[in-house]
């Protein structure tokens, strides 16, 4: 009888320490998960592509305070659309690039441009949003967006009495990218695309009192019902396209990067528009403008106006 309460007090001794050393070890698995948890939370933070950030918009008030990732200064260019209220996977960051021949003492990604049998080498250099474009200029457009989702363009010819031509849908087709046109974060989405031929747009005013080209970037979270990708530019209904701009495109804000203008084409951003599966990091050169819409919500579609403003004299 003795010997059997002993020998169940040291069974249930065993029992408790077991348990308790189980405990210990189930806490300290919940504790090395947590820590891996928040230490992979910190590394895709510091790692993935973000496009909005209020401590990079130069108000005039203040002096912005970049982050040694991202060293960058926005400006506010319309200062009735307030930055407030910006969600930060609904922006769209857009880059003009104008091209001119390269020289042997430029820095910055040459573009090969084949004309005819010959080959040569062309810089593409940012733009502000502002500048007035030249009969004749070569032209190349970069889109990034925030999040996942699909990217349309759609370009009509704006004249001085503020008219607008027929729209047409100018991506996707299967000229560029074979028509994928699925966008994510740190992609970059170049038009034409550097394999096209030719890897750009002419500025060419259809007649003489063309003033702009007016293009419609619109991102959706899903594709856009109705839309054949076909290798050609796609006509739409004036009504199609004005239901998208009232209820996508409202109210939208323009930020535009300081000291952006003139710098060249990057490597990062060459790899990244190469269709190859490579994807801007923070530290990559930013998008020379950022569109943005206060109080749009995830997962709505985004819609943005981006104008090319033609000089007031053709260049001769």
């Amino acid at each position: 009888m003795t010997l059997q309460n002993t020998t169940g007090a040291r069974n249930s001794n065993r029992s408790d320490f077991l348990r308790g050393k189980r405990l210990l070890c189930l806490v300290a698995l919940c504790a090395m998960s947590l820590s891996a948890s928040v230490t992979s939370k910190a590394q895709d933070e510091e790692t993935t592509r973000k496009l909005w950030d209020t401590a990079f918009i130069n108000t005039g008030s203040r002096k912005p305070v970049p982050r040694k990732t991202a060293r960058r200064s926005y400006r506010v260019t319309t200062p009735n659309v307030p930055t407030e209220g910006v969600i930060g996977d609904t922006v769209v960051g857009v880059t003009l690039w104008r091209l001119r021949r390269a020289a042997a003492t430029d820095s910055g990604e040459r573009l090969i441009v084949h004309e005819g049998e010959n080959a040569s080498e062309w810089l593409p250099e940012r733009i502000s949003a502002q500048t007035k474009l030249d009969q004749g200029d070569r032209l190349r457009i970069a889109v990034e967006a925030a999040r996942t989702g699909y990217l349309y363009v759609v370009d009509r010819e704006q004249y001085a009495d503020g008219s607008l031509s027929e729209p047409f849908m100018i991506f996707p087709t299967t000229r560029t990218l074979s028509g994928n046109n699925q966008v994510t974060v740190g992609k970059m989405i170049e038009l034409p695309a550097q394999d096209d031929r030719p890897p750009y747009f002419t500025v060419k005013r259809s007649r003489a009192d063309q003033v702009a080209e007016v293009l419609s970037v619109l991102i959706s979270p899903t594709p856009l019902e109705g839309i054949q990708i076909t290798d050609k530019a796609q006509k739409l209904s004036e009504a199609q396209l004005s239901k998208w701009e009232k209820s996508w495109g409202a109210r939208v804000g323009l930020l535009e990067l300081e000291a952006g203008a003139g710098k060249p084409w990057s490597k990062e951003e060459k790899d990244a528009g190469s269709g190859a599966a490579r994807v801007l990091k923070p530290d990559a050169p930013a998008p020379q403008a950022i569109y943005y819409q206060p109080n749009t919500k995830t997962g709505e579609p985004i819609l943005v106006k981006v104008k090319l403003r033609y000089a007031s004299s053709a260049k001769r």
